[in-house]
């Protein structure tokens, strides 16, 4: 146990002096810095709390009934300039003007006028009606999140429908009051709600997804490499080869608990410290309200995941006498590796796919489970039972692969030349076991 804990601190403190290890982890916090306070900045130096076209305030599109153009005239709006031309409905203007906040001005001029006004700046956009039905829409260039479009265009149906209902004999309360008519409701989900939850599992699940990856990588090209420079020899004279794998693998968990801990605890400080500046941005707003119990179904399918998969990556490490041989003898454990992703990222953004027969058995299969059966708890509703069942064959799978990559490693470091077969190494083994 002594040697175990001796190789532990030592490979342990090795990542923490590795200057990739050290300078990937403050570059991703540096990223999350920058992208999480970027609106309080961006404030700071008098830009809007979020991107939208100038002046442009979006709320509902109401009629006021008995309103006229002439008392219209009176408003004073504080929004972009906005020219209307042609035959345009009764009422549009005063529409306009009191429900989307546009200095709403009626005129003759003709589209080559109105386009040249909204080029210039002198109008924020321009309308010209060729029939009360159809007009022409000028417009700068806008944003992703302008609404003004969508916004004009209800306004203009909403103000035929309005004149619409008065010919029929209605009277202008009666009119808007059925242009207008909505039902309220409420939303009562009964079980986990996946539009909430896919944003922050799928980023959880890629998380995992890079760190059983490249730390299953580094143990496995750890091991090849002191093979190489023949340190081997010394090591194993000196500590038990089962110390010696499962140090190596127990300290690289450790290093990459460490990093996602930076990562996510930086990323959710500094959204603590800029949430007001965040609004009601309902995809970043849904990444930071992760239950309790996600965070620890994580922990765990990461810990057992990741045990699993590096003392597999540290055997195979073991059978290779060059550093160059790692890609090619860990290429099976690689490969099935990214087959259990795709299955599960395919499930996640297909909708509606997480319960499938094809996502059940991956949460069962050990080599699958700590992403399947993560993805299936986070966004649906889970028997308790299963995901028992699927930590137990989890778990014991980790037992399993640990006690034959133990074999294996005592097998493996000793030997050099071309990287031995399965078969032969199989052979070794029992006649090591005789």
């Amino acid at each position: 146990m002594k040697q175990f804990f001796i190789v532990l601190k030592h490979e342990f403190t090795g990542y923490l002096k590795n200057k990739i290890f050290v300078g990937v982890t403050l570059l991703l916090v540096l990223t999350l810095g920058i992208f999480l306070f970027f609106p309080r900045v961006r404030e700071m130096l008098g830009g809007e709390s979020r991107p939208n076209a100038p002046g442009i305030s979006v709320s509902p599109v109401n009629y006021e009934p008995g309103g006229s153009d002439e008392a219209a005239q009176n408003d004073t709006p504080s929004g972009p300039i906005l020219l209307l031309s042609g035959n345009y409905p009764e009422g549009l203007a005063s529409v306009l003007r009191q429900n989307l906040d546009y200095q709403a001005r009626e005129g003759n001029w003709t589209p080559d006028e109105i386009r040249e006004h909204v080029k210039s700046g002198e109008a924020g956009r321009g309308l010209y009606f060729q029939t009360p039905d159809q007009f022409t829409l000028f417009t700068p260039p806008t944003s992703m999140y302008d609404s003004s479009e969508w916004d004009i265009h209800e306004a203009v149906t909403n103000a035929l429908k309005i004149n619409l209902l008065r010919e029929k004999g209605l009277s202008e309360e009666e009119a808007a009051g059925l242009v207008h008519l909505t039902a309220s409701h409420d939303i009562e989900i009964l079980g986990k709600d996946q539009e909430t939850s896919f944003f922050y599992t799928y980023i959880m699940i890629f998380g995992l997804y890079m760190a059983l990856i490249l730390y299953g990588q580094m143990v496995a090209t750890s091991v090849a490499s002191e093979k190489s420079s023949r340190a081997m020899e010394l090591l194993v004279t000196s500590a038990k080869p089962n110390a010696l794998l499962f140090g190596k693998v127990l300290a690289a968990c450790l290093a990459g608990l460490l990093q996602l801990a930076l990562i996510f605890g930086s990323a959710m400080l500094f959204y603590r410290l800029n949430q007001s500046y965040w609004g009601s941005n309902s995809i970043i707003a849904s990444f930071f309200r992760i239950p309790g119990s996600t965070l620890l179904y994580m922990l765990i399918f990461f810990l057992l995941g990741f045990l699993l998969y590096a003392m597999l990556y540290g055997a195979v490490g073991s059978t290779a006498s060059k550093v160059e041989d790692i890609n090619t003898s860990s290429m099976p454990i690689t490969l099935l590796f990214i087959v259990g992703f795709f299955i599960v990222v395919f499930s996640i953004t297909g909708g509606g796919r997480l319960d499938s027969a094809l996502m059940k058995i991956a949460s069962f299969v050990p080599f699958t489970s700590p992403m399947a059966m993560f993805a299936r708890v986070s966004m649906t509703d889970v028997p308790f039972w299963q995901v028992g069942l699927s930590l137990f064959i989890l778990a014991l799978s980790v037992a399993g692969v640990g006690i034959l990559a133990a074999r294996i490693y005592r097998v493996g470091v000793l030997l050099y030349g071309q990287p031995p077969k399965i078969g032969e190494i199989l052979k070794m083994m029992r006649r090591r076991n005789l």
